[in-house]
């Protein structure tokens, strides 16, 4: 189906392609985890492809230009990951059903925020936390600065665990820096959701969910 008219012409504000751009990145950074933890793409092959999609990215001048490229590798991941679903079987559930979930070093980054963020809200009615200042404070701990991306990242699994905190940029800032902020009423009455090693429900492991959102299983409906 077309949307638009072959020669329409559209105005699209940079800040919507920027946001755009943000997240294909985050969907290309996911499957790059998927395919790392997997096993499908490890060591050098998934370092030298990085490197070499990222360039091309970078070298790209145009905004649309940039955004195909990244729409290109995603499927490329893809691409891999299906074939590694054709060469294993789905994950056994273990016993009792659950299937063992590991913490990422973003959910401890994550964790690390929310408490932190707690501490300075302390005589406050309202608390802000920004990018820049969750990269000095996780270079902190852990000795050197994460990346600007990784970041980003723990700010927004912060968000996802702990409801009281809300993740998005800092109002008329033209650098759209990112920052979590929250009520301190609400804070105090928000618990971190923790990630359980054994869930009391059975959860599929993410190459099962990948299976299912992406291709069809022999006798599905869709």
């Amino acid at each position: 189906m077309d949307f638009f008219q072959t020669d329409e012409i559209l105005e699209i504000p940079a800040s919507e392609l920027q946001a755009l751009f943000e997240d294909l990145i985050q969907v290309y950074d996911t499957l790059n985890v998927v395919l790392k933890e997997n096993g499908i793409l490890r060591g050098r092959e998934l370092a030298e492809m990085n490197v070499k999609n990222s360039k091309a990215v970078k070298a790209e001048k145009s905004p649309i230009g940039k955004l195909s490229l990244l729409n290109a590798y995603i499927k490329k991941e893809i691409w891999h990951i299906r074939n590694g679903l054709k060469t294993r079987p789905a994950s056994a559930p273990t016993e009792e059903g659950k299937i063992r979930q590991a913490i990422t070093k973003i959910q401890l980054r994550a964790s690390a925020i929310v408490e932190h963020v707690k501490i300075i809200a302390q005589g406050k009615k309202e608390v802000a936390f920004t990018s820049c200042q969750a990269r000095d404070f996780l270079s902190g701990r852990e000795g050197k600065p994460p990346s600007r991306r990784d970041t980003i990242r723990a700010l927004k699994r912060a968000e996802n665990i702990c409801p009281a905190l809300a993740c998005g940029h800092i109002p008329n800032d033209g650098r759209q820096t990112t920052r979590l902020t929250a009520t301190v009423d609400d804070l105090k009455q928000s618990d971190i959701i923790k990630i359980e090693r054994d869930r009391d429900t059975r959860q599929r492991s993410r190459m099962d969910e990948f299976r299912i959102i992406f291709f069809k299983e022999p006798g599905s409906c869709v």
